[in-house]
């Protein structure tokens, strides 16, 4: 997995100065930008990142861009920094699913901490993802036959019933069984249902969506 890297967006030239310096004293990475126009532009999802958002900026608002980047279907962890009138909007970023937000003036130390937190959920993040695009890789390669044969086992079918609902031999089940084991590299039929469960179940649902969307590169604040 790639290098973590912060990406900063603040229009005030000083504070983005002061914090790429401090992410500097722990070796993080950043980019960083003066509007949430020019890192829409530039910005391309990839590995373990977070994001240090500005509420208020002229033209398109911190706000606007967290929501924008939620439409898109982005997974990109943002912490919002804000001013003591900003905070209503702070509140509500974070009830649309913000990782957090810091009042100015804010203790370094804490938003350290904050940011090497998005950074782990970040990485968990794309673990997991990684883990279920091998899983789907895995299940792609089962034929029809065999993906039949799977329901039934999944409904809890002995092989002879499964040949009886498919009007097919014992044997001929045997085979299609062994092959979807085989190419899902299981050895057991435990091993099997628990694989297809974690296949099926909601572990990132976000995510899954987010990887046939369109990358966050013409949303609509360049309009």
């Amino acid at each position: 997995m790639s290098e973590p890297t912060v990406y900063i967006v603040d229009d005030d030239p000083d504070m983005r100065d002061s914090l790429r310096w401090l992410l500097k004293t722990v070796g993080l990475p950043t980019i960083s930008y003066a509007s949430a126009e020019e890192f829409v532009r530039e910005y391309r999802e990839g590995g373990p990142a977070c994001l240090v958002l500005d509420v208020r900026m002229p033209g398109a608002s911190g706000l606007d861009l967290f929501e924008e980047l939620c439409a898109y279907g982005s997974s990109l962890p943002v912490l919002f920094i804000t001013a003591h009138a900003d905070v209503p909007m702070a509140v509500r970023a974070m009830k649309s699913g913000a990782v957090e937000f810091l009042e100015k003036p804010f203790n370094g130390q804490i938003l350290l901490d904050k940011i090497q937190h998005a950074l782990r959920e970040s990485s968990a993040r794309l673990e997991r993802r990684a883990a279920y695009e091998g899983l789907r890789a895995q299940f792609d390669e089962l034929t029809d036959k065999e993906r039949e044969v799977l329901k039934l086992i999944q409904s809890g079918l002995a092989n002879k019933e499964i040949a009886t609902r498919l009007d097919i031999t014992s044997r001929a089940v045997e085979m299609r069984r062994a092959g979807l084991m085989r190419k899902l590299g299981v050895e057991s039929l435990p091993e099997l249902l628990r694989l297809a469960l974690a296949f099926e179940g909601p572990s990132e649902p976000v995510d899954l969506v987010a990887r046939d969307r369109p990358q966050v590169a013409q949303p609509r604040l360049n309009n």
